[in-house]
Formats: C-alpha cells, sequence, structure tokens
C-alpha cells in the first residue's frame, strides 16, 4: 500500500489527519469546502469544523480532490450523502477505500463498506470505527479502533499502516458486524438521551442502554455478524462512549427531544438509522422495540409519552 489520504475535513475527517501525520507520516487531506482548505493551507491551522489545532506540515493539502494520489482513502464522509460523494469521485476507482462514518443509508439500507462496494464493486473496501470522539482523538488522547476488511491479509496491511501509538488499532474480518455495530449504537445513543432528557433517571438509561445492546446484537447476529465483534470496541465499547457523554451528538439530540426542545443543526446519523432499521427489521422479523420506538419519534408518527408507554407495556420475560 502506498501512502494515506483522508477525504472529508469535517471534525473527525481532521482529527484522524492529524492523529496519522502527528508522528511525521505524509497525509494528503481534501475536503469540499475549498475556502477552508484554503484557510488551512495559508495558516497551517486546522478548520472551522475542528478548530484550535496546528496543521503538521506533513499533512498535504489538496483542494482537487482528482490530484490526490494515495492509494489508502479514509472516507470521513456523512452516512446519509456516501453514496453521492462516491458516485460523483471516479477517480477513487481502484482505491482502497475505508469508511470511517457510521449508518444505514436510508434509501438503500446498506451500510458504509456495502454502499462502497455498490459503487466501485471492484474496490478494496474497509470501513475503520469504534469509541472515538474527534476532539480527542485530534488532542492525541489514546484512543482505540476498529479496522475491518473482509481479506484478512487486507486488514492487516492497513492495521500496519494506520497503528500509531496514540491511536492503537484492532482488526477483524468482521464488515458486518463492525458496520452495525457503529450504526445501531447510535440509535440506543438517542433511547439514552429521550430517557435522561424526559427526566427518567440514570437507572432507566442503564437499562435502556443494556436493552439496547441486546437488539443491537439480536440484529447483527440475523445479518451474519460475530457476537466477539458486537461485544467489543465497535459495538459494546461506541455504546459506552455515546449513550452516556454529551459530547455525543446522538445522546445530546435524545435529551434534547426527550426535553422538547428543537435539535441542533448538526448530522445525527441515529435518525436515519433508527427509520432505516426499524422497517428492515420489521421485514426481518427481528424485535427491536427501541428501534421502532425512537423511528416513530422522530417521524412523528407517536408521541414520547406514548412510546414510554407502550416500551414499559411489552410482556415480561426471560432476559
Amino acid at each position: 500500500m502506498t501512502g494515506v489520504a483522508v477525504i472529508g475535513s469535517g471534525a473527525f475527517g481532521t482529527s484522524l489527519a492529524l492523529a496519522l501525520a502527528a508522528e511525521g507520516s505524509p497525509i494528503e487531506f481534501w475536503g469540499r469546502d475549498r475556502d477552508d482548505l484554503r484557510q488551512m493551507q495559508e495558516n497551517r491551522k486546522t478548520g472551522t469544523r475542528l478548530p484550535g489545532f496546528d496543521l503538521p506540515e506533513s499533512i498535504s493539502v489538496k483542494p482537487d480532490l482528482e490530484k490526490i494520489s494515495a492509494q489508502v482513502c479514509l472516507l470521513s464522509v456523512p452516512m446519509q450523502k456516501l453514496a453521492g460523494f462516491l458516485e460523483s469521485a471516479p477517480s477513487l476507482k481502484g482505491r482502497t477505500l475505508v469508511a470511517c462514518c457510521k449508518g444505514v443509508d436510508l434509501k438503500t439500507g446498506l451500510g458504509p463498506v456495502s454502499t462502497i462496494q455498490t459503487v466501485f464493486p471492484d474496490n478494496s473496501a474497509g470501513i475503520l470505527t469504534g469509541p472515538s470522539f474527534a476532539v480527542d482523538i485530534a488532542a492525541g488522547l489514546p484512543t482505540a479502533l476498529v479496522i475491518a476488511h473482509g481479506d484478512a491479509s487486507v486488514a492487516a496491511s492497513l492495521q500496519a499502516e494506520l497503528n500509531r501509538s496514540k491511536l492503537r488499532l484492532y482488526r477483524t474480518t468482521d464488515t458486518v458486524g463492525a458496520e452495525l455495530g457503529g450504526s445501531l449504537k447510535n440509535v440506543v445513543a438517542l433511547a439514552s438521551g429521550i430517557a435522561i432528557g424526559a427526566g427518567l433517571g440514570e437507572s432507566a438509561r442503564a437499562s435502556v442502554i443494556a436493552r439496547g445492546f441486546a437488539e443491537m446484537t439480536r440484529y447483527a447476529m440475523r445479518m451474519g455478524a460475530q457476537p466477539e465483534t458486537l461485544g467489543g470496541l465497535s459495538g459494546l465499547g461506541d455504546l459506552v462512549l455515546t449513550a452516556t457523554s454529551e459530547k455525543s451528538r446522538n445522546y445530546s439530540a435524545g435529551i434534547a427531544i426527550g426535553q422538547g426542545r428543537d435539535l441542533p443543526d448538526v448530522t445525527i446519523e441515529g435518525i436515519a438509522t433508527a427509520q432505516a432499521i426499524a422497517g428492515l427489521a420489521k421485514s426481518d422479523g427481528v424485535d427491536m422495540p427501541l428501534a421502532s420506538a425512537v423511528a416513530a419519534i422522530t417521524l412523528g408518527k407517536l408521541d414520547l409519552r406514548s412510546a414510554i408507554e407502550m416500551l414499559l407495556a411489552r410482556p415480561a420475560t426471560e432476559e
């Protein structure tokens, strides 16, 4: 593998570029906002999405996507925009593409790896996922992530290429489990935030997290995932982080919903994922009451009080 590029200059893409370049490794960096990129080139400071960090000289800002030469490209593009972006980027054909987003496409029901493979069937596709906040990675705080690729040798090569002293990567060939762990935890984080926002208390939040994890595992295994993957960084690890911290956009959005406030104007992947997964789970015969409730609430089909009453009225069963 020759060279690494980070595609996407949002907060997470910027943090990845900083972490990967921290030890002097050359990193190519591209984003849609040309003005932001120009400022980064001139000032050698990070852009508006993640301000406050110096940009190492080892990061080469590339205003033109076609001039990216790296063979390994990390795609830090929002899930709901990933397919459209790939379709508009023919220059990425033939590269090793690693998705750095979490969710399920609302139109197709596909995850990040499957989306890449649909647009570029001959490309090598993987995913980088796990418990992480952009500001922590950018600050050089220790973070552990998962690199998933269906080919064990490619997964090992990517691990060797991307592993850093403060960014520790574990590898797996279970791309389905890595995709769904990262996607479904956002739905549970929304439900967890709703519980706190609605004043149900921390005990209720713990129950939501535990039962939500059961839903995640149940659905992912039906789709062919390994339970070990869901119990690792890309599942349980990411869930613990995202469903308990107000630095999480999904958890914070859930709190806002529970309090009856307007949602912030940021990408909240869990909303689209809940709506996509609720339909998929129903057609696949998988019981996912929390995901279904979150989907109904965010679609305006169910008010919060009714959703809580519906969940509490479910039959008592074995765990």
